[in-house]
């Protein structure tokens, strides 16, 4: 069973997860996250972090209420950081599950002591080195996947919510068992230990079964005295509820994974000795679990809640004999394995790291290093497009290209109109030597300021207008346009200078051919003319000799 899954549709490829993941026990693929089940402890930081919920846990009701039909006993193991979770009392809290069909309900701190007094025999007549706690079963995947050679060290005891579930099922053998708590992790270890925890709920799933049958919770707090073991859902519970210290030992509790990573590597490098360590994967230990409802870490008050509801004295139990509440813990291999340097060298030239200096180690993108992150990529883990220095200078350059060697120029003001970018192709057609020249200054000193204010002032853009450029002797077209989101103004010139005087050569051209046309017509027609005159005065005279001709022949 998958007890974290991933709602696909709401990842936004923000990285916040595999920044909080302590083991990196996330992939990318396709813009998703993706949990790797086999590397993942199950702290639930995932879950807790996720800005869009995107992170699941398996819902175990319908399992309970499958449960509560069989017609056998169904009885509650509750977890004791219930009262900084619901802040009423155990018979306020029996009362309400026995509405819902369980048959009764009891303390996980029952469970608690139990394992306790193990511990403390083991201190007591096991020469052991080093105890590291198992009730957490969290750091217990931890170590079992990330350090196999603290393994030895790791207490072979069950947990408390196991030593208890044993308990009820010894004294009630028909009886089911359904654990409940602020923890994704147990949900795992009732499913790989099969036969002890028959189903896990949290305080969420709790919450919404009560609410779905309209239960409420009477606000009542009890008291006894024998309830010591409830401290064992803060950090150093385990140690406070010791009835004695043995000597020799050193006596530790850490809370937080990175915290037992850094003592779990100690442990390895064989810096520490004869100790006794309490560890707990969450910070504030279960009481700062991922299923604590409305909260995301622990607090003062959820300490004191507990603090004030916990007795003086032992619960009265009895208590199992060793081999009763034992545990194995196995190395649980890795199947993706390290690579080598010299394909992590080539993922770290794919992100755009030639050197160490290039090596921003920013941690945008979920790793601490980018040498981590070169590691994740040659796993399958990540992709080099999560690299946000990288993605950014490569969109910086891209953009940078296209603006350096468009034809066309563009000039950026801010809403105080002072050059803010200028472009190769626009200081060209102004006559600008160097960028810095203008840069900040107001773009009066170089332009007509007016169509920007206009644009400014009415937010409608400009689009295509040509403009003579008196003082540079160029004829532009002239786009402006308002970017209300970046208050920015940017100016899009196309110079035409050219086009416009081949425009005026053609219209000179044209011009002087009418005019050399026109001259050859009227001197065409003053000829005709004259030609016309001569012609005329000649038949005339022609005429007037032939009559003269005509009139002598008749006489004779």
């Amino acid at each position: 069973m998958n007890c974290l899954t991933l709602k696909k549709s709401n990842c936004k490829s923000c990285f916040r997860c595999v920044r909080k993941c302590p083991v990196k026990a996330i992939r990318f693929s396709g813009n998703q996250a993706h949990i790797i089940s086999n590397e993942c402890i199950l702290c639930g930081n995932c879950v807790v972090q996720c800005p869009q919920n995107a992170k699941e846990i398996a819902d175990g009701t319908e399992k309970v209420r499958v449960l509560l039909q069989t017609g056998e006993p169904v009885i509650v193991s509750l977890a004791p950081s219930f009262i900084a979770n619901y802040g009423v009392g155990i018979e306020s809290m029996r009362e309400a599950l026995k509405k819902l069909g369980f048959a009764d309900v009891e303390e996980t701190a029952i469970g608690a002591t139990m394992v306790k007094n193990e511990y403390e025999r083991m201190l007591r007549e096991d020469d052991r080195d080093i105890i590291i706690t198992s009730c957490c079963h969290s750091i217990n995947l931890l170590i079992q996947k990330k350090f196999p050679k603290a393994l030895e060290y790791l207490a072979d005891v069950v947990s408390p919510m196991q030593a208890h579930c044993l308990e009820i099922k010894k004294r009630i053998p028909n009886a089911k068992t359904v654990f409940i708590g602020p923890c994704v992790a147990k949900k795992d270890e009732a499913d790989h230990y099969e036969g002890i925890v028959d189903a896990v709920l949290t305080f969420e799933e709790l919450s919404g079964m009560l609410k779905e049958a309209g239960i409420a919770l009477s606000p009542e707090v009890d008291s006894i005295e024998e309830s010591r073991a409830r401290f064992f859902p803060t950090t150093g519970g385990v140690l406070k509820t010791m009835a004695e210290n043995i000597s020799g030992y050193t006596y530790i509790a850490l809370d937080g994974v990175e915290n037992c990573m850094d003592a779990l590597r100690d442990i390895e490098s064989g810096k520490i000795h004869k100790c006794f360590i309490e560890m707990s994967a969450c910070v504030g230990s279960c009481i700062g679990g991922p299923v604590m409802e409305h909260r995301k870490r622990a607090t003062v008050g959820d300490y004191m809640a507990v603090a004030e509801y916990a007795g003086e004295r032992d619960f009265d139990v009895a208590q199992p004999i060793s081999s009763e509440i034992r545990k194995q813990f196995t190395y649980i291999e890795h199947t993706i394995a390290d690579p080598s340097e010299l394909e992590i060298m080539s993922a770290l030239r794919q992100m755009g790291k030639f050197k160490p200096s290039d090596e921003l180690n920013c941690g945008t993108c979920g790793y601490n290093t980018c040498r981590d992150k070169a590691i994740a990529i040659c796993q399958g883990k990540a992709d080099i497009s999560m690299c946000l220095p990288f993605l950014k200078e490569k969109a910086e350059s891209f953009s940078d290209t296209i603006v350096k060697n468009t034809p066309n120029g563009l000039i950026a003001l801010n809403e105080d109109l002072e050059v803010q970018q200028i472009n190769t192709a626009a200081r060209k057609i102004m006559n600008i030597r160097s960028e810095s020249d203008v840069l900040g200054e107001p773009v009066v000193r170089i332009l007509d300021p007016s169509v920007f204010m206009r644009v400014k002032s009415t937010g409608r853009s400009v689009r295509d207008e040509k403009v003579y450029l008196a003082e540079y002797k160029k004829y532009v077209r002239q786009t402006v346009v308002y970017d209300k989101d970046s208050h920015m103004l940017i100016g899009i010139m196309r110079d035409i200078t050219e086009d416009e005087e081949d425009r005026e050569r053609k219209e000179n051209l044209s011009r002087q051919t009418v005019e050399v046309a026109d001259k050859v017509v009227e001197k065409q027609m003053r000829i005709v003319q004259e030609i016309a005159s001569l012609l005329g005065e000649t038949a005339a005279e022609t005429k007037i000799a032939l009559t003269k001709l005509k009139e002598s022949i008749e006489n004779e």
